[in-house]
Order: structure tokens, then sequence, then C-alpha cells
């Protein structure tokens, strides 16, 4: 079975649906621990309560973001995971660490990449007049919230939403496409070809797009 670490700064609801995904049968993996940046993350209490292994380390306590990612990786390796799975870790990621763990470090981001990368991806799509939004689960690389695609969800802007309704329907899908993503993972169904992911068993081998709530 895989391990793998999860990382979170705050209240982790995407972690919260990977533990339930797991709970229920339906994600193939052990979780061996999970870490935040910030020791008064919601989400910590969380993984403690269902019984995971939680680590804090604090950022502020670092001169720099290689100190912090040095210390961050030494933590991660204690637990031997296979993949790493971030789920809103808000710390951008140096390269150094992100090559340590190429091809085995997964992220979400509330956007249907490449569109809207950074923050506030939701009042930006509106202030664009968008009329599909979404989130995307891909492999992190140096550049950010870029990666290797694995799997997409797309959501209506209907008319008269607002930054948090709009935000609320993208996250529940992120509920929905992160334990699938992992899950092909932990199931060996992920290649990385030529920079592209390819889902062994999907219909036409390529990362997968579901467009709930769409005609």
């Amino acid at each position: 079975m895989k391990r793998i670490v999860i990382l979170i700064s705050g209240r982790g609801s995407n972690m919260e649906a990977l533990i339930a995904a797991r709970d229920a049968g339906k994600l193939p993996v052990a979780i061996a621990a999970v870490i935040s940046n910030r020791p008064d993350a919601q989400g910590l209490k969380t993984a403690a309560r269902a019984g995971i292994a939680s680590e804090a380390l604090d950022h502020k306590a670092f001169a720099g973001r290689a100190a912090f990612d040095a210390a961050l990786a030494e933590c991660i390796d204690r637990h031997a995971p296979d993949l790493v799975v971030l789920a809103g870790f808000m710390r951008i990621l140096g390269e150094d660490f992100v090559r340590h763990y190429e091809g085995r470090l997964l992220n979400i981001h509330p956007s249907l990449l490449p569109a809207f990368p950074g923050l506030h991806t939701h009042q930006r799509a509106l202030d664009e007049g968008v009329r599909v939004h979404g989130c995307t689960v891909h492999f992190v690389t140096p550049a950010l919230d870029h990666g290797p695609i694995v799997i997409q969800a797309a959501v209506p802007v209907l008319d008269g939403d607002s930054e948090e309704t709009l935000a609320a329907r993208v996250l529940a899908q992120e509920h929905v496409i992160y334990p699938q993503a992992v899950r092909w993972f932990a199931e060996g169904r992920l290649q990385l070809i030529d920079g592209r992911v390819r889902v062994a068993g999907a219909g036409g081998g390529t990362a997968a797009l579901i467009a709930p709530g769409l005609d």
C-alpha cells in the first residue's frame, strides 16, 4: 500500500476529503502524516482525531525559504512517503524541494489551469467574465501553479455568482477529484510521458476532465 504525507496550512478540507475516502475504502493508501507550516492550523487537530501523526513546522522560525524547505523535506522523509500531497499548503516551495519530490508531489489549484494561476482565482474569473471555472490537480514543477495535469473539474459560472458562491461550487469538486487523482497514483495508473499525464485504463489514455452541472 502506498504511503502519503499531506501538507496543509489551515482547515485542510481537501485533507478531510482524502481521509473520508480512505475510511470509506475508496482510497487504498496509508496516510503516514499530516504536516503544517502553521502550528495553529485547525487541520492538525482533525488529523490527530483521525489517528494520523500530525506535526507543525513553523516557517516563521526559519531564516529563509531554503532553510525551511530543507527542514520540511527532512520531516517528510522521516515518514518515507511514496507521494506528497499539497492540500491548501500556502507556501511557495523552492526548486530544490520540488526536484527532490519530482513525479511524486501533487497539488490542487482552484482554477482550470493554465488559466488564473496564483491567488484570488474566483474573483479573477468573475472579473474576466468567464462562463466556466473549476479546479485542477497537477504534478508540481518549479514553475508556480504549472505542471502536468492529472484531472480537472469544470463548474458553470452563474449569473449573480459572488466570489463566495463560486468558491463553494469549486471546492465541492476539489473534494471529488483530489481523492480520484491520489487513487490513480496509488494504483500505479499515472504515467508521465513527455510532460503530460497518461491515465492507464482511461479513455484515450489522457488526463480526465469532469464537468458537473454542465449540459
